[in-house]
């Protein structure tokens, strides 16, 4: 009879949660003041680009960071209380559908978060960006990191802080416009959303420069 080996489960990889590694390495570099950038909304139909700055207090780090697309609304939204209260500076910024048509997404969410670091009560030494790209006209020096928001404590408060402020302005718009759904879908173009440009045509706050027709056509 053969010998028959046992297949030995390999142990699973360590969740990845935000740490202050990057803040910390920062103040290490002789930099006091450190923000976290993340932005919002690229994807959307409608609505701007959101984007927040947001300096932690390393003596007073909020728990349960993360990047805001994992977490669900009502923790995403406690969390951004939480950062308000503790946080050093906190700014938000927006880039309208007017700036998106015009400089492209990629143009106009860079611009935002120039305006968002500059926006900030206390002027930062360094800012983290979250990924690859790097916004001109910056206040400070600036580090780029990829899947920052899942990897900094620091650009997972701004990411959490962006789509919490985001979410509540196309929320007001849907008083205003209710027949396309922005309280359920903020802007993002699912079948619905579609499906009601198909009918009305865009409002205002739609992005002429995305593709607007129905799918279905």
């Amino acid at each position: 009879m053969k010998n028959v080996k046992k297949k030995v489960a390999l142990p699973l990889p360590a969740a990845i949660t935000p740490h202050f590694d990057f803040e910390r390495e920062a103040f290490a570099n002789g930099h006091r003041w450190v923000a976290g950038v993340d932005e919002v909304g690229r994807g959307p139909l409608a609505g701007p680009v959101g984007v927040a700055a947001v300096i932690l207090d390393p003596d007073d780090l909020p728990e349960g960071l993360d990047d805001s697309k994992v977490l669900p609304a009502p923790m995403r939204e406690s969390l951004c209380e939480i950062i308000f209260a503790k946080a050093l500076s906190v700014s938000v910024a927006f880039a309208s559908v007017e700036e998106i048509d015009l400089f492209n997404i990629r143009g106009a969410a860079l611009r935002a978060m120039a305006r968002a670091v500059a926006a900030l009560s206390l002027r930062p030494d360094l800012a983290l960006i979250d990924g690859r790209d790097l916004p001109d006209g910056l206040i400070c020096p600036a580090r780029p990191i990829i899947d920052g928001d899942a990897l900094s404590m620091s650009i997972a408060a701004a990411s959490i802080v962006a789509k919490t402020m985001r979410d509540a302005l196309m929320r007001n718009l849907a008083r205003d416009y209710p027949h396309y759904g922005f309280e359920e879908h903020v802007g993002y173009a699912t079948v619905g959303h579609r499906r009601a440009l198909a009918s009305s045509g865009p409002c205002p706050y739609h992005r002429r420069s995305f593709r607007l027709q129905s799918e279905e056509e």
